[in-house]
């Protein structure tokens, strides 16, 4: 029996609604549909003001802290991006330079990112995928980019976007149950069964 994968899921979207958590929203559903997730989300608009003047992590405050500790010892990370600018926002970088370097060593990753339009979406391709390839993070196969067309009143409408999540999602699955198959069990699943 093999356990729930540790998710995190990382929104870096400053605003709230987000398109990107609508997307983040999707992926976590139907990657829910195939694998046993036990998640936790993180938004970078609940770490403000604090995370831009850290320099480190003993600078943070509690839950900052907390949050950086998800990431490390997260079984699986979905990272969601807006785009401004043909980039990443700096925040949402500074909170990846606040993470250990060793500690994504092999975690899958699967990248997702939104914006104005599609001239934006190799922003996946050259700098989020970098960033974790400095980690020595798994980044998945493909990642998930959508515009404003394919997302509006809170839900995907797009559905050559829910086909492409579908697809990512069909690709992550062998490598993520691989993962989640050599997981050791936690010590309330062991309790449970001995029960």
């Amino acid at each position: 029996m093999s356990r729930p994968l540790k998710t995190v899921i990382v929104n870096g979207s400053l605003h709230r609604p987000s398109r990107t958590q609508v997307l983040l929203d999707a992926l976590r559903d139907t990657l829910n549909d195939q694998l046993a997730l036990d998640v936790q989300n993180i938004e970078l608009l609940s770490l403000l003001p604090e995370l831009g003047a850290a320099l480190s992590t003993d600078a943070l405050p509690a839950h900052a802290h907390q949050a950086i500790t998800a990431i490390e010892q997260a079984d699986f990370l979905i990272v969601g991006s807006p785009i401004f600018r043909a980039g990443i926002p700096g925040l949402l970088k500074h909170l990846f330079d606040l993470v250990d370097m060793n500690a994504l060593n092999g975690t899958p990753v699967l990248l997702a990112a939104t914006g104005g339009s599609q001239r934006h979406a190799l922003v996946i391709e050259h700098q989020l995928r970098p960033l974790f390839s400095f980690f020595q993070a798994l980044t998945l196969p493909i990642g998930v980019y959508a515009t404003p067309e394919e997302i509006q009143d809170g839900e995907v409408t797009s559905a050559a976007l829910q086909q492409h999540i579908q697809r990512t999602v069909d690709l992550a699955v062998p490598v993520l149950h691989s993962i989640q198959t050599r997981l050791p069990l936690r010590n309330s699943v062991l309790e449970a069964q001995a029960a």
